[in-house]
């Protein structure tokens, strides 16, 4: 039978089955047949075929991954190796902060890159919008350049409520993925849009200003969503799958001469430049993407996002 994967590790996993029963699956032989070596055999969001145990109705053995409608991955530094976080996603929420933890514009960038890489649906979430930081205007001219770009940009509070009926308005009947840095609030949001859900949430560090990683594993949500947050509608649903915080995020099989595809304002004006498709796009006579942000259709933050981007994609030391 069929089954959607919630979680696990290494070669055991929590699978919800179309017979409406949650069996601890194997992966039969160990290993799947896949084109590409990744770090996780399986990620929450998978389709599976199941064997069920003939004699433990909990129990069962993963014969077969299903062809995955899409997936959000990460190179995972230590493996050496793709990681894949979240599949079959009909929305990414990408969740920032104005502070606590620092803002950080261009990690949003790089999940932005990799989303546009795979065809993925982002939606950037502001978290804690209550704090006197959101006021500051280079903050704020971040999100306006994002939502200029064509993405939806949630300005939301966990803490007082603002913006979250938008979100679970936004949510409900789908497959999302929360993904962010450790302390951004992923945990408290999911405790605010289904109140009879209790996920532990963590707290900074006082020496870097970091969040301490609660959620140490991917895991499918399916959430009752409070009921005031959708004008009293009863039994609406949702599945979010809860990604574990990520301290630094490595694009996976973009090249640095290939990080311009995956930045929309960039896209349209590759291969018009003077140079061709060999315009490196930094000092190049007749650059349409430097004209572009010469004329302000480019924002300033952005391409120097981009170069930063691509300088870590090349020399291979990324930021936190």
């Amino acid at each position: 039978m069929k089954g959607t994967v919630l979680g696990g590790t290494n070669n055991t996993f929590s699978v919800e089955c179309e017979d409406k029963v949650t069996r601890l699956c194997a992966i039969k032989g160990k290993q799947l047949k896949s084109d590409t070596r990744y770090y996780n055999p399986l990620a929450p969001g998978d389709i599976v075929k199941v064997e069920p145990d003939e004699i433990d109705e909990e129990k069962g053995l993963v014969t077969e991954l299903l062809p995955r409608k899409n997936a959000f991955l990460r190179w995972n530094v230590k493996g050496r190796t793709p990681q894949v976080l979240a599949s079959n996603l009909d929305y990414l929420l990408l969740v920032t902060t104005p502070d606590e933890p620092p803002f950080r514009p261009r990690f949003i960038d790089r999940e932005l890159a990799q989303a546009e890489c795979q065809n993925l649906v982002p939606v950037i979430i502001c978290n804690k919008y209550d704090l006197p930081a959101a006021s500051d205007i280079d903050f704020q001219n971040r999100l306006t350049d994002w939502e200029n770009l064509g993405y939806t940009v949630l300005r939301i509070s966990a803490k007082t409520g603002e913006g979250l009926s938008d979100l679970a308005n936004l949510i409900k009947d789908k497959t999302c993925a929360l993904v962010g840095q450790s302390g951004i609030g992923k945990s408290s949001l999911v405790n605010v849009l289904d109140n009879s859900c209790v996920l532990k949430t963590g707290s900074l560090s006082q020496k870097y200003g970091r969040g301490q990683h609660t959620t140490t594993k991917g895991t499918l949500l399916r959430l009752h969503l409070t009921e005031s947050l959708v004008g009293g509608l009863k039994n609406a649903v949702t599945s979010i799958i809860d990604t574990p915080g990520i301290r630094r995020f490595v694009l996976n099989d973009i090249s640095g001469d290939d990080l311009a595809m995956y930045f929309r304002e960039f896209k349209p004006l590759i291969g018009k430049c003077s140079f061709g498709m060999s315009c490196k796009h930094q000092t190049e006579p007749g650059c349409k993407i430097l004209e572009a942000v010469h004329a302000g259709v480019i924002s300033e933050e952005r391409y120097e996002s981009w170069l930063r981007i691509r300088e870590e994609i090349i020399s291979g030391n990324w930021k936190d």
